[in-house]
């Protein structure tokens, strides 16, 4: 069962990663025991998601101590493979926020720093436990409907892509626990299809109905009366609501907007980035050509064509229905701040 799967762990030493990139064909665990592996499984996306990698760089902080100290490294040595972990992803904030709270406890030594970690991965879990419950209220009373939910959602936001249980995911979980839930439509999520691969994965694991989409689709889906709300989870979110999250996502808030149906973003609080004023100002990491231009290693497009692929994009606060936190619901577009909320 999913609620028993960690992407992430400890094991005394080095880090456990499930290698989401081979699910769900297989599934290979990556053992991390320096900062060169764990950058690497962070950029390849062996670990992904927003709180899971923050989880992972919390952790991070702890190899690069360990890696320090069989190598005979200075301090400031380990402080640059610290800034490393730190800087692997650039638009997630969780990543950076999590090492940083690591690092208060820095000066400690090593047990500080893995207590420090460990409350990170507990923490992220008992906010994803308290997100699902809140949302699935709010959705309940928001949708008005007496009869099982029909929810869509974008990307993968579960126990993969967490500590633990999940974001958006959780909150479908939620629904499903309570007998509230019809069905998903998964978009796959191009161009690494963590919708159809991951996604659709955690939800056969529950026995969820589920239908995988191509992302094109998600928008006359919406539009044709076949969801009740869609739900997705968050990299960054600005301090005036804008949300940056896996591309496409925008497109799935507008046809949401257009249906008048709820769209809402679960995230817990770490991904509100209180110094981003708004969206503009955030960093969209742009990711190998290779990846929209090929398929398994195949070329699909001719030889002269050049790829843009950005991987995340950003859905204006006006377009945000809810956001759900581990303290609650936003009702982001009615205009209630994360800047407000989280401050407070």
């Amino acid at each position: 069962m999913t609620q028993e799967l960690r992407a992430v762990e400890w094991t005394g030493n080095a880090l456990s990663l499930i290698d989401q990139t081979v699910l769900p064909h297989a599934t290979e665990i990556r053992r991390i025991d320096g900062v060169d592996a764990l950058v690497d499984a962070v950029q390849r996306l062996v670990v992904r998601g927003a709180p899971a990698i923050g989880a992972a760089g919390a952790y991070g902080v702890a190899l690069a101590m360990i890696e320090g100290e069989r190598e005979g490294r200075s301090r400031d040595e380990v402080l640059a493979a610290v800034a490393r972990v730190r800087a692997a992803r650039p638009t997630a904030v969780n990543l950076m926020v999590c090492v940083d709270r690591v690092m208060t406890r820095f000066d400690e030594g090593l047990d500080a720093v893995l207590a420090e970690a460990a409350a990170v991965q507990r923490e992220d879990i008992g906010a994803n436990r308290a997100m699902g419950a809140y949302g699935a209220d709010w959705l309940v009373e928001r949708t008005g409907v007496d009869r099982p939910l029909r929810i869509l959602t974008h990307c993968n936001t579960g126990a993969l892509a967490t500590a633990g249980w999940g974001t958006a995911l959780g909150v479908i979980r939620e629904l499903h626990a309570r007998g509230l839930l019809e069905a998903v439509y998964v978009d796959e999520t191009r161009p690494l299809l963590q919708g159809s691969r991951l996604t659709a994965w955690e939800l056969a694991q529950e026995g969820i109905t589920h239908y995988v989409q191509a992302d094109g689709a998600a928008a006359g889906t919406i539009l044709s009366g076949r969801v009740d709300a869609a739900i997705v989870g968050a990299d960054r979110i600005a301090a005036n609501g804008d949300v940056a999250n896996k591309v496409g996502t925008v497109g799935v808030a507008l046809a949401c907007a257009d249906a008048g149906i709820p769209f809402l973003v679960a995230a817990p609080t770490t991904t509100v980035d209180l110094s981003t004023a708004s969206g503009a100002d955030i960093h969209i990491e742009l990711r190998g050509e290779d990846e929209v231009l090929e398929w398994a290693g195949v070329r699909t497009a001719p030889p002269g064509s050049r790829g843009h692929n950005p991987a995340f994009d950003v859905t204006p606060a006006r377009l945000v229905t809810g956001l759900v936190t581990e303290r609650g619901v936003l009702e982001v577009s009615a205009g209630e701040v994360p800047a407000d909320e989280v401050s407070a």
